[in-house]
Protein backbone atom coordinates (compact mmCIF):
# COMPACT_ATOMS: atom_id res chain seq x y z
CA UNK A 1 0.00 0.00 0.00
CA UNK A 2 1.28 3.44 -0.91
CA UNK A 3 1.73 5.99 1.84
CA UNK A 4 -0.38 9.09 1.49
CA UNK A 5 -0.90 12.38 3.21
CA UNK A 6 -3.88 13.08 5.44
CA UNK A 7 -5.50 16.53 5.16
CA UNK A 8 -6.18 18.03 8.58
CA UNK A 9 -7.11 21.55 7.46
CA UNK A 10 -7.98 23.13 4.12
CA UNK A 11 -8.49 26.80 3.31
CA UNK A 12 -9.51 28.50 0.07
CA UNK A 13 -6.98 31.29 -0.48
CA UNK A 14 -8.22 32.52 -3.87
CA UNK A 15 -11.19 31.90 -6.14
CA UNK A 16 -11.16 33.21 -9.70
CA UNK A 17 -12.92 32.49 -12.98
CA UNK A 18 -10.39 29.87 -14.12
CA UNK A 19 -8.63 28.64 -11.00
CA UNK A 20 -8.86 28.39 -7.24
CA UNK A 21 -5.94 28.20 -4.86
CA UNK A 22 -6.30 25.99 -1.81
CA UNK A 23 -3.88 25.70 1.10
CA UNK A 24 -3.93 22.30 2.80
CA UNK A 25 -2.27 21.32 6.05
CA UNK A 26 -1.36 17.64 5.83
CA UNK A 27 0.08 14.98 8.07
CA UNK A 28 2.87 13.07 6.33
CA UNK A 29 3.32 9.30 6.68
CA UNK A 30 6.17 9.98 9.16
CA UNK A 31 3.82 12.05 11.37
CA UNK A 32 5.21 15.46 10.49
CA UNK A 33 2.91 18.27 9.42
CA UNK A 34 3.41 20.11 6.12
CA UNK A 35 1.60 22.71 4.04
CA UNK A 36 0.55 22.19 0.41
CA UNK A 37 -0.52 24.98 -1.96
CA UNK A 38 -2.81 23.54 -4.61
CA UNK A 39 -4.07 25.17 -7.81
CA UNK A 40 -7.56 23.72 -8.33
CA UNK A 41 -8.60 23.55 -11.99
CA UNK A 42 -11.62 21.90 -13.68
CA UNK A 43 -9.43 20.24 -16.28
CA UNK A 44 -8.98 20.88 -19.96
CA UNK A 45 -8.78 19.32 -23.38
CA UNK A 46 -6.40 19.62 -26.30
CA UNK A 47 -7.22 18.51 -29.82
CA UNK A 48 -4.98 17.29 -32.59
CA UNK A 49 -6.99 17.96 -35.72
CA UNK A 50 -5.42 15.70 -38.33
CA UNK A 51 -6.21 16.03 -42.03
CA UNK A 52 -3.99 13.84 -44.19
CA UNK A 53 -0.46 14.69 -43.09
CA UNK A 54 -1.40 18.10 -41.66
CA UNK A 55 -2.29 19.26 -38.15
CA UNK A 56 -4.44 22.26 -37.25
CA UNK A 57 -2.16 24.66 -35.41
CA UNK A 58 -3.09 27.90 -33.71
CA UNK A 59 -1.08 31.04 -33.21
CA UNK A 60 -2.13 33.34 -30.40
CA UNK A 61 -0.72 35.72 -27.85
CA UNK A 62 -0.40 34.22 -24.37
CA UNK A 63 -0.18 36.82 -21.64
CA UNK A 64 1.46 34.49 -19.07
CA UNK A 65 4.32 33.77 -21.51
CA UNK A 66 4.33 37.35 -22.78
CA UNK A 67 4.50 36.30 -26.44
CA UNK A 68 2.86 34.65 -29.41
CA UNK A 69 2.68 30.87 -29.12
CA UNK A 70 2.05 27.94 -31.48
CA UNK A 71 -0.44 25.46 -30.00
CA UNK A 72 -2.97 22.81 -30.85
CA UNK A 73 -6.58 23.86 -30.11
CA UNK A 74 -7.47 23.55 -26.43
CA UNK A 75 -9.82 24.76 -23.77
CA UNK A 76 -11.13 24.41 -20.24
CA UNK A 77 -13.97 22.11 -19.27
CA UNK A 78 -17.22 23.85 -18.35
CA UNK A 79 -19.12 22.68 -15.25
CA UNK A 80 -20.85 19.38 -16.01
CA UNK A 81 -19.19 19.01 -19.41
CA UNK A 82 -17.41 15.78 -20.38
CA UNK A 83 -13.96 15.97 -21.97
CA UNK A 84 -15.41 14.76 -25.29
CA UNK A 85 -18.14 17.44 -25.28
CA UNK A 86 -15.53 20.06 -24.46
CA UNK A 87 -13.19 18.86 -27.23
CA UNK A 88 -15.98 19.08 -29.83
CA UNK A 89 -16.97 22.57 -28.62
CA UNK A 90 -13.42 23.91 -28.53
CA UNK A 91 -12.51 22.52 -31.96
CA UNK A 92 -15.49 24.30 -33.52
CA UNK A 93 -15.11 27.53 -31.52
CA UNK A 94 -11.41 27.99 -32.15
CA UNK A 95 -10.89 26.51 -35.62
CA UNK A 96 -14.22 26.32 -37.39
CA UNK A 97 -13.89 22.55 -37.87
CA UNK A 98 -16.04 19.63 -36.78
CA UNK A 99 -14.73 16.07 -36.75
CA UNK A 100 -16.41 12.88 -37.91
CA UNK A 101 -14.34 10.96 -35.37
CA UNK A 102 -12.85 12.13 -32.12
CA UNK A 103 -11.05 9.88 -29.65
CA UNK A 104 -9.09 10.53 -26.49
CA UNK A 105 -5.68 8.92 -26.68
CA UNK A 106 -3.85 10.26 -23.63
CA UNK A 107 -4.41 12.38 -20.55
CA UNK A 108 -1.91 13.82 -18.11
CA UNK A 109 -1.52 16.09 -15.10
CA UNK A 110 -0.10 19.48 -16.03
CA UNK A 111 1.95 19.97 -12.85
CA UNK A 112 1.28 17.18 -10.37
CA UNK A 113 3.29 18.88 -7.61
CA UNK A 114 0.82 21.75 -7.19
CA UNK A 115 -2.14 21.49 -9.57
CA UNK A 116 -5.22 19.30 -10.00
CA UNK A 117 -5.44 20.12 -13.73
CA UNK A 118 -5.65 17.16 -16.09
CA UNK A 119 -5.52 17.67 -19.86
CA UNK A 120 -7.31 15.14 -22.07
CA UNK A 121 -5.76 14.98 -25.55
CA UNK A 122 -8.07 14.02 -28.42
CA UNK A 123 -7.35 13.01 -31.99
CA UNK A 124 -9.89 14.54 -34.39
CA UNK A 125 -10.18 13.12 -37.91
CA UNK A 126 -12.63 13.43 -40.78
CA UNK A 127 -12.55 17.22 -40.49
CA UNK A 128 -15.25 19.34 -42.08
CA UNK A 129 -15.28 23.15 -42.33
CA UNK A 130 -17.83 25.09 -40.30
CA UNK A 131 -17.87 28.59 -38.82
CA UNK A 132 -15.48 29.37 -35.94
CA UNK A 133 -17.01 31.09 -32.92
CA UNK A 134 -14.09 32.27 -30.78
CA UNK A 135 -14.72 33.68 -27.34
CA UNK A 136 -14.64 37.48 -27.01
CA UNK A 137 -11.20 37.49 -25.37
CA UNK A 138 -9.55 35.22 -27.97
CA UNK A 139 -7.70 36.27 -31.11
CA UNK A 140 -6.65 33.05 -32.80
CA UNK A 141 -5.11 32.44 -36.21
CA UNK A 142 -5.25 28.86 -37.47
CA UNK A 143 -3.07 27.13 -40.02
CA UNK A 144 -2.83 23.58 -41.36
CA UNK A 145 0.81 22.60 -40.86
CA UNK A 146 2.48 19.44 -42.23
CA UNK A 147 3.20 16.92 -39.47
CA UNK A 148 6.95 16.87 -40.27
CA UNK A 149 7.03 20.67 -40.00
CA UNK A 150 5.33 20.53 -36.58
CA UNK A 151 7.97 18.03 -35.43
CA UNK A 152 10.70 20.36 -36.70
CA UNK A 153 9.07 23.28 -34.85
CA UNK A 154 9.17 21.23 -31.64
CA UNK A 155 12.84 20.30 -32.17
CA UNK A 156 13.73 23.95 -32.90
CA UNK A 157 11.82 25.16 -29.82
CA UNK A 158 9.40 27.22 -31.93
CA UNK A 159 6.64 25.25 -30.19
CA UNK A 160 7.08 25.68 -26.43
CA UNK A 161 3.62 24.64 -25.24
CA UNK A 162 3.74 21.41 -23.21
CA UNK A 163 0.30 20.06 -24.17
CA UNK A 164 1.13 20.52 -27.85
CA UNK A 165 4.52 18.85 -27.51
CA UNK A 166 3.13 15.92 -25.52
CA UNK A 167 0.16 15.43 -27.85
CA UNK A 168 2.18 15.59 -31.06
CA UNK A 169 4.97 13.33 -29.82
CA UNK A 170 2.50 10.77 -28.47
CA UNK A 171 0.69 10.82 -31.82
CA UNK A 172 4.02 10.32 -33.62
CA UNK A 173 4.77 7.30 -31.43
CA UNK A 174 1.27 5.92 -31.92
CA UNK A 175 1.60 6.25 -35.70
CA UNK A 176 4.99 4.45 -35.60
CA UNK A 177 3.40 1.59 -33.68
CA UNK A 178 0.48 1.44 -36.10
CA UNK A 179 -2.10 2.06 -33.38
Amino acid sequence: MEAGERVVRSELAFSGKLIKVRVDEVVLPNGRVAQREIVVHRGAVAIIGLEGDKIIMERQYRHAAGKMMWEIPAGTLEDGETPLECAKRELLEETGYVAEKMEEFIHFYVAVGYSTEIIHVFLATGLKRAEPTPEEDETIKTKMVPFDEVLRMIRDNEIEDAKTIIGVLMLRDRMKLGG
